[in-house]
């Protein structure tokens, strides 16, 4: 492993990135650059997002000019846009080769643009796995890629059912903006017996939370706060419109309880969890990684959800899940019998905090890079 020339910029390439943006790739990416600059190494995000207010305080964003895309952004919208790629292709290089990217990580093959393999001869090219395509983007950007980084042993594995070898592929996990900073005992026992239910979420229809809400059994009384953020990017016109409708209608059964709260900043979701006794991910599709579990579990919350795709993995110990038959109806009860016992409940915050001890964002960066086969110093 190479260790004598240090990268002093690391690339990344999502073309939907935006700071703030409610969404896993997004989120993944700026943790990723706070990782760079603990390291002293220059983050460089390379997005498509038109210019905004506050840009100068993001330095680090580079905005394509041959590429530009709606708002939300549908996935016909992003094929009609790079139908004609080769103007992409030929000013991603242009602006890999003009701020020196020693590593240039592709945060997807599409989203990410790995698979137009434009990155100057001889940099480390990194294939970030979120989402197994299986599709001709994808297969050539693995094609191009030094190293391919699922982030999850769940995406590997599905990667694998799919026919891929995966032998070579080293798993990366997304990282946390702030390490673990669990509450005292005192504290988090108060959290257990009068604390709230602290949910975060961006408006997908498949995060099942109008069903988590609708289930919410008659006799609850301890508070529901549930943060929820419209993302730049649906499945089909008006689908986050939806999913706020249903939200709020099924919040609207329970006024005494539920309370839909306004998008946070990344950087207070983990405060915000802290204060939580804790988090349920009621997802009724597999969750690829799932942020919002591990912020939640950083600080000590558990997380109790539906245990598919990626949250087992991620969870283990460190909560509980109900079968996916049982579905949101059986998070509730999983949830209650959680609170009420003293001693596992303080057991099970204490594995929390231990499991995501390290997703600390230079660590992540550290083992990116080991990935191409460069070692930066501790």
């Amino acid at each position: 492993m190479n260790s004598a020339a240090m990268p002093r910029t690391i690339a990344f390439v999502l073309f939907s990135y935006a700071p703030g943006e409610p969404a896993g790739y997004e989120r993944a990416v700026g943790a990723l650059a706070e990782g760079c600059r603990q390291l002293d190494i220059t983050p460089l995000i390379i997005t498509s997002w038109p210019g905004e207010p506050g840009d100068a305080d993001h330095p680090e964003m580079v905005r394509l000019r041959s590429l530009t895309l709606p708002r939300p952004i549908l996935k016909p919208d992003i094929l009609a846009a790079l139908e004609n790629s080769e103007p992409v292709r030929a000013e991603l290089h242009q602006l890999l080769t003009d701020h020196r990217a020693d590593i240039v990580v592709w945060v997807d093959a599409l989203y990410g643009l790995g698979y137009l393999d434009a990155a100057p001869a001889g940099v480390p090219a990194i294939l970030q796995v979120h989402k197994v395509r299986g599709d001709d983007y994808f297969d050539r950007a693995i094609a191009a890629a030094t190293a391919v980084c699922p982030i999850s042993p769940f995406m590997e594995s599905e990667a694998r059912e799919q026919g891929y070898d995966t032998s070579s592929w080293t798993i990366v996990p997304n990282a946390l903006f702030a390490p673990a900073r669990p509450a005292e005992r005192e504290e988090r026992e108060r959290l257990r017996t009068q604390g709230p239910i602290r949910i975060v979420s961006r408006a997908e229809p498949y995060k099942g939370l109008a069903e988590l809400l609708e289930a919410l059994p008659d006799d609850w009384t301890r508070p529901v706060e549930l943060v929820l953020a419209a993302a730049g990017f649906e499945y089909w016109p008006g689908m986050q419109d939806e999913v706020f409708a249903a939200v709020r209608a099924a919040a609207g059964l329970r006024p005494d309880v539920v309370t839909v709260l306004d998008a946070l900043p990344w950087q207070e979701v983990q405060p915000f969890f802290a204060g939580a006794a804790a988090t349920i991910i009621a997802s009724y599709e597999p969750e690829t990684f799932c942020n919002a579990a591990a912020e939640a579990m950083s600080t000590g919350a558990p997380v109790v959800g539906i245990g598919i795709g990626n949250l087992p993995h991620l969870v283990g110990d460190g909560g509980l899940m109900a079968s996916a038959d049982q579905g949101a109806k059986g998070i509730w009860p999983a949830l209650a019998e959680l609170l009420d016992d003293t001693d596992r409940y303080h057991a099970v915050s204490r594995n929390a905090v231990l499991r995501t001890a390290f997703h600390s964002p230079a660590e992540v960066v550290r083992q990116l890079a080991a990935a191409a086969g460069i070692a930066l110093h501790p």
